[in-house]
């Protein structure tokens, strides 16, 4: 959420930034709605004053027999005493009112990040290994004879609907060794705190990482009112909703591996074969909450340890900065990592790593006492996928593929694999 403050003081740079995001101009409406609140606000402390000023002397009267006085001060006593429930409830209803106007607004971008309308306007940043050279034409994860037996998508059809997949098998097996791996990495050599959330919410916590109100037919909502959750991400962010901590206790760093539910209400007919784009799916998340001064430099540390997960894997990469008009909502500057698919002969987006700056903090009220003293103020959060599970089970599979229709698995998994490097034609963990 922006703040109001930085609006006042400057409507034309709010205005510019959100314009870089296809935004219209915003500042002069929310003014309106916060000038009439403030002055909602000062007209009950108004009426508030003169109500204490009658009260006092109510009593004067009294003693005074005069009960002409003390009847027209009793009376206006009661009519000050209405006033002022009037004007906070107008009040109240304003600050509502920008509240949601806020809400909705996405977060400024960086100035260094490039401007543009959509992905084909994002900016190579870094690329590693070269995508390997098949003396046969490979096929999609979903088509190889290791994989067929391992991968249902009829069956999970006939239990849930489309885009949605029963492993089992080798291929589980595999699915389940890269979260360990990968979570594994984060704690022993990156230093995140491994942590295990619920993954249904209520709305403050969707509220709090902007997923709410503005995407709400992406998610999916109990009957109850609780929200299955789209990522741990906003689990994450919001163990600090709502704290005001140590400025020692920053950075905090975590990571988690999760279920995750999307409605993908906005990709219909995109990605409908195999297990690309799922309702459900596993990812690997890390979340830091940093100081302010800190969180840029976060950014790159944490888009640094998601690429580090490729490398280890042997999995061809590029990292790009996304452009104005591909920015997720709650974003400043966003890095997507996008694993080389040859059975697509393209890259996919694997992971996005953004810094948020102090906008989901304002939205969860979390903040820090700064160790010089003075006035909390507002974390900076960040979130990125470490990665996202599935679609690293697809990298693997397809960049692994054989002629025979075997797939030859990364090295660094046999110690979760039983020290098996192979899925063999016939979708058993084999021995190379």
């Amino acid at each position: 959420m922006h703040d109001i403050r930085a609006i006042r003081e400057n409507p034309a740079a709010f205005d510019k930034a959100l314009a870089r995001r296809g935004v219209s101009p915003q500042s002069s409406a929310i003014l309106e709605i916060d000038s009439a609140r403030r002055a909602c606000i000062q007209a009950a402390e108004e009426a508030q004053a003169d109500q204490n000023k009658a009260s006092k002397l109510v009593g004067a009267a009294k003693a005074k027999g005069d009960e002409a006085e003390f009847e027209r001060l009793r009376s206006l006593v009661a009519e000050k005493k209405a006033e002022v429930a009037k004007m906070q409830e107008e009040a109240k209803a304003k600050d509502a009112e920008m509240r949601h106007a806020l809400m909705v607004l996405p977060n400024c971008p960086l100035d260094e990040v490039p401007d543009g309308e959509d992905e084909n306007d994002n900016v190579e940043i870094h690329s590693w290994g070269t995508p390997r050279e098949f003396d046969f034409k490979p096929v999609e994860h979903y088509e190889l004879a290791a994989v067929q037996d391992g991968m249902d998508f009829e069956v999970a059809a006939k239990l849930s609907g489309s885009r949605f997949v029963v492993m089992s098998g080798a291929v589980a097996r595999v699915h389940r060794a890269l979260a360990q791996f990968m979570i594994n990495t984060h704690v022993d050599e990156n230093g995140l705190t491994e942590t295990n959330t619920p993954v249904i919410v209520k709305d403050d916590a969707m509220y709090g990482t902007g997923n709410l109100p503005k995407f709400a037919e992406d998610a999916y909502q109990t009957t109850n009112g609780w929200w299955l959750i789209p990522t741990s991400e906003v689990t994450l962010t919001n163990l600090v909703a709502g704290a005001v901590i140590e400025e020692s206790y920053l950075p905090r760093r975590y990571t988690a591996h999760s279920l995750c539910f999307r409605s993908e209400a906005g990709s219909a007919g995109r990605d409908t074969s195999g297990m690309l784009r799922q309702h459900q799916f596993e990812k690997v998340e890390m979340v830091s909450i940093t100081h302010p001064d800190h969180s840029r430099a976060e950014l790159d540390r944490m888009t640094e340890c998601a690429q580090g997960i490729l490398e280890k894997l042997g999995l061809p990469y590029r990292t790009v900065i996304l452009c104005t008009g591909d920015m997720g909502f709650g974003s400043r500057r966003t890095h997507d990592i996008e694993v080389w698919l040859p059975g697509q002969d393209t890259y996919r987006e694997i992971s996005s790593c953004s810094v948020c700056g102090d906008f989901q903090a304002r939205r969860m009220n979390a903040r820090f006492k700064p160790a010089a003293g003075g006035k909390p103020e507002f974390v900076h959060t960040l979130n990125g996928s470490g990665l996202a599970v599935g679609r690293c089970l697809i990298a693997v599979l397809e960049n692994g593929q054989n002629a025979d229709g075997s797939v030859t698995l990364p090295e660094v998994l046999a110690p979760y694999l039983g020290g098996k490097t192979k899925i063999s034609a016939d979708g058993e963990l084999t021995s190379a």
